[in-house]
């Protein structure tokens, strides 16, 4: 019977204790255990039941078989006690600790939390996608990002094809004409060659 009082972690194991427990119940998502001497039971998601991939934990465990698990995570939900378990980092032969530096756990953690991030990132890029701009009425940015100025020009972004286009357009705009470089080389030579045979008549009339 329910008092309505708030659940208390007093008679749970600590965090990273290792236990034999009795499978009470399976379900789609995995198998609750009973936890020693306490009411309380933990959850082994099908997750942390094998190494390997789990579709149906009824394959794994029964109701009432023993397994070894170490309590990998609890925290209180609305005055519920919520304890999770693991039994892949638990040899089921002979209750011996697979992960005594707890790095499985952790980067296991890690990796839902990033997730979890992801998820949260993935729903605001498609609301900004999905956005209308109040200014120029385009989907896809919002009015303080819109491109259209004051006066009415809109600035579109030039794609990378068209960027390179125009670049070698300029490159060709400034390159300088051969022709123009070859005249003037022989416009000098001329002159060169003039100043030296009015050196050389100079020289001979003396």
């Amino acid at each position: 019977m329910n008092s309505g009082k708030p659940e208390t972690m007093e008679n749970l194991p600590d965090l990273y204790t290792i236990f034999q427990g009795e499978v009470a119940m399976v379900t789609d998502y995995g198998a609750f255990i009973k936890i020693p001497g306490c009411r309380k039971q933990g959850l082994v998601h099908r997750t942390h039941m094998s190494s390997c991939r789990v579709d149906k934990p009824s394959e794994i465990v029964d109701v009432r078989d023993k397994v070894w698990v170490k309590l990998i995570g609890r925290e209180m939900k609305n005055d519920r006690i919520k304890v999770s378990l693991s039994m892949k980092v638990v040899n089921q032969g002979t209750g011996k600790d697979l992960d005594p530096n707890n790095v499985i756990i952790e980067q296991e953690e890690r990796r839902r939390r990033s997730f979890q991030d992801y998820t949260g990132q993935k729903i605001t890029l498609e609301a900004v996608l999905n956005t209308t701009c109040k200014k120029c009425g385009c989907k896809g940015h919002f009015a303080k990002d819109c491109f259209m100025q004051p006066g009415g020009t809109k600035y579109s972004l030039i794609p990378d094809e068209e960027e390179e286009k125009e670049e070698a357009k300029s490159a060709e705009f400034e390159k300088p004409d051969p022709t123009k470089n070859s005249s003037r080389k022989r416009k000098k030579e001329k002159k060169k060659k003039k100043h030296r045979n009015k050196k050389h008549k100079k020289k001979h009339k003396e």
